[in-house]
């Protein structure tokens, strides 16, 4: 029976793919197996001893410490592409919000007094104010193109958009759903330069931590529109606001409130909805719970941001996942011992990424539990789980 511990209300969609003669999930467990987690904070959490896995329902992980589970040798699982149609309609709305004045244009409206007839003269006298531009023939600039930019960037050219994207780490999956009409940028100074419209869809890291700075916000052209419906920090608020203030920025969208931005005119501040649907939360529990239960119970690895893609089938016999520093002769060494104790290997794969690689090992019998014990002790080895023993 595994034990899966929730630090947060996650979709009773993706909770329901746990078999409950297999797994005991709740709020509050002792010893568990794994964590699920969206948005409560790991950091100053003392991780119990038994954890084998914790799972984020969504794509950002800065509220996970990722760096000591990755010394522990536990996989961190996250849901890539999950949310990515929420935010892509996010993103759109952002921009026909901004585009055509709808936040200032609904407080006017709103503020509206009188009979029906003094509205209507009102109305008449007050809508020159709010006059915006329309969409197509605009070029929407694209930093980062993973699930969520490729859908961004190919919604934005059915809308009848310019689309250019910059993302030097683009994969081959990523590029093949690419629209064929989306050009390349050759740097983010190329991109924002030639941009109406930027948005970003990348993670928050030392190197992305204002990523739209006073500088590249001077290289937009005049009246151009940023969003940031993705990390707080990728824009640098002060510069916007500067440039906003200024007139040479159009609009902002930012999907982060603060004191700075909330009241200002020119700013559209929503409460982190980029991922807020019913159908995110259920895909991105329903992903993360998939990719939980398959470590536990089979070692696969799939979408973990500290471990290597691994995915070996089930072949008959048991099963051995080691987890260990990527040194040289830790599979000799291995193999030895497996030889010693008379099991025959059927089937074996091994992985790296970084300092960590994962071993996937079919062996004919159950093995002795002194076995595991054996390659525990081997220096660099992090972990040992026999499956289905």
């Amino acid at each position: 029976m595994f034990k899966i511990l929730t630090l947060n209300n996650i979709s009773v969609k993706g909770l329901e793919r746990l078999p409950r003669d297999q797994y005991e999930v709740a709020s509050e467990i002792a010893h568990p197996d794994a964590i699920l987690v969206r948005s409560a904070k790991m950091h100053d959490m003392e991780i119990p001893d038994t954890v084998k896995a914790i799972g984020r329902a969504g794509a950002g992980v800065n509220n996970i410490p990722v760096d000591r589970m990755t010394e522990a040798g536990i996989p961190v699982f996250n849901a890539p592409g999950a949310n990515a149609n929420a935010v892509k309609e996010l993103v759109i709305a952002g921009m026909l919000m901004a585009a055509r004045n709808i936040g200032p244009a609904w407080t006017f409206a709103r503020s509206l007094q009188g009979s029906d007839d003094e509205i209507g003269k009102a109305v008449e006298a007050g809508k020159k104010n709010f006059v915006g531009f329309e969409l197509p023939g605009r070029t929407l600039g694209v930093i980062g193109l993973g699930a969520i930019g490729v859908k961004v960037a190919n919604a934005a050219r059915a809308l009848g958009m310019n689309v250019i994207g910059y993302d030097p780490t683009i994969t081959v999956k990523s590029a093949w759903q690419l629209d064929a009409g989306v050009g390349q940028a050759m740097s983010p100074d190329d991109l924002v330069a030639r941009s109406d419209f930027v948005t970003l869809h990348i993670p928050l890291t030392d190197d992305t931590r204002n990523k739209i700075n006073a500088e590249r916000i001077a290289l937009m052209p005049e009246g151009a529109v940023i969003l940031n419906l993705a990390r707080n920090g990728l824009v640098d608020d002060e510069a916007a606001v500067a440039a906003l203030d200024s007139g040479h920025l159009y609009g902002y969208v930012c999907d982060f409130p603060s004191n700075l931005l909330k009241d200002h005119p020119r700013v559209i501040t929503l409460p982190h909805l980029g991922a807020s649907t019913r159908e995110a939360e259920e895909n991105c529990a329903i992903m993360v719970v998939d990719e939980v239960g398959d470590w536990l119970e089979n070692g696969n690895v799939r979408n973990s941001v500290n471990f290597p893609e691994i995915e070996l089938p089930r072949s008959r016999g048991y099963r051995l996942a080691v987890v260990n520093a990527n040194v040289p002769n830790m599979l000799g060494q291995v193999s030895t011992l497996l030889a010693d104790a008379g099991l025959n290997i059927l089937d074996m794969l091994n992985k790296s990424r970084g300092d960590i690689a994962v071993t996937l090992i079919d062996v004919d019998k159950a093995p002795e539990p002194a076995v595991a014990e054996s390659i525990a002790s081997i220096e660099g080895v992090l972990s040992v789980r026999c499956l289905g023993c």
